[in-house]
């Protein structure tokens, strides 16, 4: 057995040393030069050393791209339009793209190298996105796994939002992390509260930001966020509405219901909250509260594995079957929208549900975050 590890050791030392020569080279002995890249026919211009990606050097330059996962190349979020100097679509853009996509020019701007100038587009409202130095006021524990950060806006200063939209959160340079990175969170808070934002956030094992966020934020830190992002909010129409969510997912839904009181909105609602055991369950007051305060409003928690000693006495299974077993009772189900929010294999089957019983596609909205 000892045998078979020492070879095993060996190749991973050495892929891990070819890795890092490789990274080295691109950025160090491989000379770009000075790279230009023009904003919108040259609304905006900045030059650069060549090396790094697109994606990064817009931030440095407080233009902030939507990218759910810090970067990866896994959301697909950061798209712009290249009219020139990218070179062809790379492997791991091609998931992300549709044909209309491709025959525009749209790019993932995190697989994009500097290598040449670039001439590319980026929608306006993006240009207008800012950057706030909040402070951390206040840090609740939902679960084992699951926190609450309420932050301040600095004095005077106020983020405009749609209900359902996320912000990407800075994690700063910490003794388990050497660079800089962001991830995006949805807002979870009543948007009556100009001063104040709250976000939802599960830990991820080993990952930098939450890492960051449980083990090293304290209330009274300051934190960088900018934002809003995403066209996942409510939408103004007086179709019934389907809400499905699992665990942290269930921050934009409750940003959702708090505008739905707020707005006394009457529309019939049905929020299926699926978790896998029953200390997985959390704001189960607040959300028996929106049952009260919204008629139409309904709230089904769904446990997939509920622990015998708890005697669990609500629903069980996948939270999918759930809603489907629901739906099927409904008349006229095509008339529904559908709001989703979770991980991608949970959003993926939610979505084939709800088109399997009438829902349009263009009626189902979501943030896949990976």
């Amino acid at each position: 057995m000892d045998m078979f590890f020492i070879p095993t050791a060996i190749v991973s030392a050495i892929s891990a040393l070819l890795a890092g020569v490789l990274v080295f080279a691109e950025r160090v002995i491989t000379d770009y030069g000075d790279v230009q890249v023009d904003i919108n026919g040259g609304e905006k211009k900045f030059t650069v050393r060549g090396g790094g990606t697109l994606l990064e050097n817009l931030t440095l330059q407080k233009i902030f791209i939507p990218s759910a996962c810090g970067g990866r190349g896994t959301c697909g979020y950061c798209k712009v339009k290249v009219r020139e100097g990218a070179g062809p679509l790379l492997p791991t853009e091609e998931p992300f793209m549709d044909g209309d996509e491709r025959s525009t020019g749209i790019r993932l701007s995190c697989q994009i190298k500097m290598r040449n100038d670039l001439q590319i587009e980026i929608p306006e409202e993006l240009l207008t996105i800012k950057e706030y130095e909040c402070v951390c006021d206040d840090i609740i524990d939902y679960t084992y796994d699951i926190k609450q950060f309420r932050l301040s806006f600095p004095n005077g200063q106020r983020m405009k939002y749609k209900p359902g939209q996320y912000v990407q959160l800075l994690s700063p340079q910490y003794e388990k992390s050497s660079e800089e990175v962001y991830r995006a969170y949805s807002i979870s808070s009543d948007p009556t509260d100009k001063d104040h934002i709250e976000l939802i956030v599960r830990r991820v094992p080993e990952g930098i930001c939450t890492t960051y966020l449980f083990d090293y934020l304290k209330k009274g830190d300051r934190i960088q966020i900018n934002g809003p992002y995403g066209h996942f909010y409510l939408r103004d129409t007086n179709a019934p509405i389907i809400f499905i969510a699992g665990g942290s997912g269930i921050a934009p839904i409750k940003c959702m219901l708090h505008h739905m009181q707020n707005t006394n909105n009457p529309r019939k609602s049905v929020f299926f909250f699926g978790v896998r055991s029953t200390k997985d369950i959390f704001l189960l007051d607040e959300m028996r509260t929106f049952e009260s305060k919204l008629e139409n409003f309904k709230f089904i928690p769904v446990v997939s594995q509920p622990e015998p000693e708890t005697r669990w006495q609500g629903e069980t299974g996948r939270v999918t079957n759930v809603a489907l077993d629901y739906l099927k009772k409904q008349t006229d189900t095509s008339q529904y929208e559908g709001y989703l929010c979770g991980s991608p294999g949970m959003i993926t089957s939610s979505v084939k549900v709800l088109t399997e019983l009438g829902i349009a596609e263009d009626k189902i909205y979501f943030d896949k975050f990976s």
